[in-house]
C-alpha cells in the first residue's frame, strides 16, 4: 500500500512539474544587452557589470556585440527578440539605424532603454546617460583655461588657433558634447579670441582615425595650433600621438572623455590637458534598476525631454523619458582624488611609468 501511495505521489510530482515547465514556470525572464562594440574600453566593463547586477536579480542575460556592425546590431536585436527576451538594454551604433529593430521590438512589447547613446524614437522605454551637453562644456572649458584664454594677447599672439575634433557622426553624444564645446567657443570666436583653424568628425571614435586627421591638420597649418578641443580619450590619445611627433604633446592643450585609464595616465604625465569622467558605477546600477522596475510594472524616476533638444534638431518631434546623471571635469590637480581615490581606475594603471617619488602615496 505505502509504496502504491508513493509511487502515486511520485507520478503527481512528475505531471506537476512537467505542467509547470509547460505553462513557464520557473523558468528566469531574459534581458538582452546589445552592444555597439567592444574596441572602446568602457563597454566591456560595462557588459560584465551590468550581466552580474541582471543575473543577480534572478534574470538570464543575452548578450552581443556588434563590432561598429549597424546592420548586425539590428539582427541582433531581432534575434533576442525570437528568443523572448522582455527587455533590451541597447548601445547604439547608429541612434537612427537602430530605429528600425527598436520600433518592431516595442510593437512586441519588449522594454528598450537607450543606454548612454540616444535611439532616435519615442517607442524607446527609456533613455539613462550623463548630461552630455555638458561633458562638451567642461572639455572646451578645461582647454580654454589650459590657455589662459581670458588673459590670451591677441594684439602680439594673433587668434588663439583651435582645433576641434568630434567624435562619430553617427552616435548623437557627439553632436550634444559639440553643443556643449561650441556654447564655450563661439563667445571667444565672436570676441575675436580664437579661431577654429580646423573642425573634424572623427568615424567609430577610431584612434587611428584621429591620429591620420591630426597628422593632416598639422601639415596644413604648419603645425601652428594653439589648442585642441577633442570629444574623447581614445580621439585625444591619437592625436596625441601626432603632437608628440612635432614635440607639440604637453604644449598644446587637448581635451578627452572617460577617464579612462590611458587617458589619466596621459595627464598626469602632463600630455592630456582634461578628461570627463561619466562614472559608469552608477549608470549600469541605474539602467538594470530601472529595466527591473519597468519589467515588474513599477514606477520610475524618469523626466520627460523632447527628441529636439536631445538631438538639437527643431525638426524632431515627440518625447522620450531620461534620467541624466552628472558628470565631472578632471586634471593634473584632481585626478588622484576623483579617479583614483574613489577606485574608479587603478593607481598602478594611472602612474605606470611615473617614477616612485612623484607619486601620491596609494589610497
Amino acid at each position: 500500500m505505502s509504496r502504491t501511495v508513493s509511487r502515486f505521489f511520485m507520478i503527481m510530482l512528475i505531471v506537476a512539474m512537467l505542467l509547470s515547465g509547460c505553462q513557464g514556470g520557473g523558468k528566469k525572464i531574459k534581458v538582452g544587452l546589445s552592444f555597439s562594440d567592444f574596441a572602446t574600453e568602457r563597454w566591456k566593463n560595462e557588459e560584465i557589470l551590468m550581466r552580474k547586477l541582471l543575473e543577480e536579480k534572478g534574470y538570464e542575460v543575452i548578450s552581443q556585440e556588434a563590432s561598429h556592425d549597424v546592420k548586425l546590431q539590428n539582427d541582433q536585436i531581432d534575434n533576442m527578440v525570437a528568443q523572448g527576451v522582455k527587455a533590451i538594454i541597447i548601445v547604439a551604433e547608429d541612434g537612427d539605424a537602430a530605429v528600425t529593430a527598436v520600433d518592431k521590438a516595442a510593437k512586441k512589447g519588449v522594454i528598450v532603454i537607450a543606454y548612454d547613446r540616444l535611439i532616435k524614437s519615442t517607442n524607446i522605454a527609456a533613455y539613462v546617460s550623463f548630461n552630455n551637453v555638458e561633458v562638451g562644456r567642461q572639455q572646451a572649458l578645461g582647454v580654454m583655461k589650459a590657455l589662459d584664454i581670458d588673459n590670451w594677447d591677441v594684439a602680439t599672439k594673433g587668434k588663439a588657433r583651435v582645433v576641434k575634433l568630434g567624435g562619430s557622426p553617427t552616435d548623437n553624444n557627439a553632436i550634444l558634447f559639440r553643443q556643449g564645446q561650441d556654447e564655450i567657443l563661439d563667445p571667444y570666436v565672436k570676441a575675436g579670441k580664437i579661431e577654429i583653424v580646423a573642425d573634424q568628425w572623427v568615424d567609430n571614435w577610431d584612434p587611428a582615425n584621429a591620429l591620420k586627421i591630426m597628422e593632416n591638420i598639422l601639415t596644413a597649418q604648419n603645425n601652428d595650433i594653439d589648442a585642441v578641443v577633442a570629444s574623447n580619450d581614445g580621439t585625444a590619445l591619437g592625436a596625441l600621438q601626432a603632437l608628440k611627433a612635432q614635440k607639440l604633446a604637453g604644449v598644446v592643450p587637448i581635451s578627452g572623455q572617460d577617464a579612462t585609464a590611458d587617458g589619466c595616465n596621459s595627464i598626469v604625465k602632463g600630455e592630456l590637458t582634461v578628461s570627463i569622467l561619466k562614472d559608469i558605477r552608477d549608470l549600469s546600477p541605474l539602467a538594470v534598476d530601472l529595466v527591473d522596475k519597468l519589467i515588474k510594472g513599477e514606477k520610475a524616476d524618469l523626466k520627460m525631454y523632447t527628441l529636439a533638444e536631445l538631438t538639437n534638431d527643431p525638426t524632431k518631434q515627440g518625447q522620450v523619458p531620461c534620467n541624466f546623471l552628472p558628470v565631472y571635469q578632471v586634471n593634473k590637480d584632481n585626478v588622484y582624488e576623483l579617479v583614483v581615490k574613489s577606485g574608479f581606475q587603478k593607481y598602478e594603471d594611472v602612474y605606470r611609468d611615473i617614477p616612485e617619488d612623484q607619486r601620491p602615496p596609494k589610497p
